[in-house]
């Protein structure tokens, strides 16, 4: 097998080879833009990953490895239009640099040519791949119907955070490792119990995603800090926060996520403090390191030697410590 460096180095080379601007320009070039600027290519990763830890050529899944990682890119192309988000990875969002139009309809294209890529593959491997990408896709869409709604409603329970964060998250990720057992072909057991193991560390992911919003280092973490302060999202931060604050602090919580979104430091640091001295940012670290140690369980049921499962478990403990 090789390292995960080395995985994330041939799927960039791959996804070079394949993705280039064409006419018109401004429909492709977009797509070129967002894909080149790296990011962590996790998913992609993992598929490839999977593969091999199934005993089959990862070259066989780079195909599956292009699509899903040109699904998640479109997903974050028409996320930053409904946040109206500037900045992406350090870089400005699409629809900043070529306005909303071009930003949904590139979108439109890259989920399109997503669904192309699944068609080099034959029989039941075709047919597995594209069932499980149009469950996972549609649940995606839900779970951002989901954080959309969340925004306008007081009663937002923490259950219903984690179901939201699982749609929109989470079930990319289980899916990814699944489809490399597909193209592996492997038994019905083992590509639900890798694909359980990809939903917990996606859902460790996400809530990790929304604490380094908030108290990432904005050089390493390359998105505006506290954006989801700025739009009032109420992240599990938000959430414990209000759980585990008295009813002062509480109150001038939702008083904060009150005012009108806007970029505004005072509200950030403001809010900030609250997440800290209501103990919800430690909170939210323990559950993390949770979710992350139920997907290390299912992992230990797989039936794979432990030499692989060694690459998988070191990607999830890697996810714990990121700053990025």
């Amino acid at each position: 097998m090789l390292s995960i460096a080395q995985y994330r180095e041939v799927f960039s080379e791959y996804l070079e080879s394949q993705i280039k601007v064409r006419e018109p320009r401004n429909l492709y070039e977009p797509m070129v833009y967002i894909l080149s600027q790296g990011g962590k290519r996790l998913r992609p990763v993992l598929l490839l990953m999977a593969t091999e830890i199934f005993n089959t050529d990862y070259r066989k899944a780079l195909d599956a490895a292009l699509a899903i990682e040109i699904f998640h890119n479109f997903s974050l192309v028409h996320d930053d239009i409904m946040d109206d988000a500037p900045i992406r990875r350090g870089k400005l969002t699409v629809h900043e640099k070529w306005g909303i139009n071009t930003g949904i309809l590139s979108g439109d294209a890259m989920l399109i040519n997503a669904y192309q890529l699944f068609e080099t593959y034959e029989g039941n491997i075709f047919k597995e791949l594209a069932q499980l990408f149009s469950k996972t896709a549609t649940q995606v869409c839900e779970g951002q119907q989901y954080d959309i709604d969340f925004e306008t409603r007081e009663d937002v329970s923490i259950e219903e955070y984690i179901k939201m964060i699982e749609y929109k998250t989470a079930v990319l990720i289980g899916a990814s490792l699944q489809m490399g057992a597909i193209v592996a072909e492997e038994s019905p057991e083992c590509k639900e119990a890798i694909y359980q193991y990809g939903r917990y560390l996606g859902i460790a992911f996400q809530l990790q995603d929304d604490y380094l919003d908030a108290f990432g280092d904005p050089e390493t973490f390359g998105k505006q800090p506290g954006g989801d302060i700025i739009e009032n999202k109420k992240t599990f931060l938000y959430l414990k926060a209000l759980e585990s604050s008295g009813r002062s602090e509480a109150q001038q919580l939702v008083h904060l996520y009150s005012i009108n979104p806007g970029e505004n430091s005072e509200k950030i640091e403001a809010v900030k403090n609250i997440f800290q001295s209501s103990g919800a940012a430690e909170q939210t670290r323990q559950e993390i390191e949770k979710y992350t140690q139920q997907a290390f369980t299912i992992l230990e049921e797989i039936n794979i030697s432990e030499e692989k499962k060694e690459p998988l478990r070191k990607f999830g403990e890697s996810l714990m410590e990121r700053q990025v």
